[in-house]
């Protein structure tokens, strides 16, 4: 499975970050989420991509960091963008009317299918958020469902939510809403144990259990059908069965106890 194709026409503004670490922090947050795509409008630090503090914490994603483009004004930072969201909580008088981000982002995936140019989400400063004037040049208010007791996030947990739900809205518009990358899946090639390997294991504890004294033959008690219980819903694959006899073994008997002995020909 690969990354959705429509990643790449939505980007992300931060305005007037104050603190370089939130800006590599965006730049982090919106890569693992399949976005590459960000602009930073009137910075306190114009230097912010080589910032010792923004590289810390962009961690991978410094490509994402050094590749941003950086703008004098919000109006700059749009160009090229069809439907622009403003990230803010504020109940206003004035701008566009105000959606929660999943119908927000589901929107914006149809938006990007039916007309030509970007999605932005644009992001306000640190300590008050995006101006009215800012506001105003936005198609459309998105807010995350937060809290009302504690509705403050940090601007890149922000970039980080936003980008979440952005890249679910268009996994699930390609029909790929449960799937896993490929590295995720990385374990899903090994072979289940068969019923055999597995009876062969049991036994093999029932044994070592008998050899460190946690199980009495003459009084079993649940120690066996518990252990089948928990193994039974791990799935089992023969590598891990392959541990376990090992551990067996050594708890049966020690490796120090079987030094110096000479395996049998085959």
């Amino acid at each position: 499975m690969d990354i959705p194709q429509l990643s790449s026409r939505v980007r992300f503004v931060l305005c007037e970050p104050a603190h370089p670490g939130n800006i590599g922090s965006a730049a982090r947050a919106i890569k693992t989420m399949g976005f590459r795509d960000l602009r930073v409008v009137n910075p306190r630090e114009a230097d912010y991509r080589t910032h010792e503090e923004a590289i810390a914490y962009a961690t991978s994603s410094v490509d994402v960091l050094e590749a941003s483009k950086m703008h004098e004004t919000l109006a700059e930072a749009l160009e090229g963008v069809t439907f622009a969201w403003a990230l803010t909580g504020y109940d206003r008088e004035y701008g566009p009317p105000m959606s929660p981000m999943r119908p927000a982002v589901e929107k914006s995936v149809a938006w990007l299918n039916e007309v030509e140019g970007d999605i932005a989400f644009v992001f306000g400063t640190e300590r008050s958020g995006m101006t009215n004037e800012e506001v105003m040049l936005c198609q459309g208010c998105a807010a995350i469902q937060a809290d009302p007791e504690s509705p403050s996030l940090n601007l890149a947990q922000a970039v980080q939510i936003t980008a979440y739900e952005m890249h679910m809205a268009l996994m699930t518009a390609e029909g790929h809403a449960t799937d896993l990358y490929d590295w995720q899946s990385r374990f899903e090639h090994e072979q289940p144990a068969s019923v055999e390997a597995i009876e062969g294991f049991f036994g093999h504890w029932e044994k070592a259990m008998e050899a460190c004294g946690v199980h009495d033959p003459k009084n079993p008690k649940n120690l066996m059908p518990i252990t089948r219980r928990l193994f039974g819903r791990s799935g089992l694959t023969q590598t891990e069965i392959d541990l376990l006899r090992g551990i067996c073994s050594a708890i049966i008997r020690p490796k120090r106890d079987r030094v110096g002995e000479k395996k049998p020909k085959a």
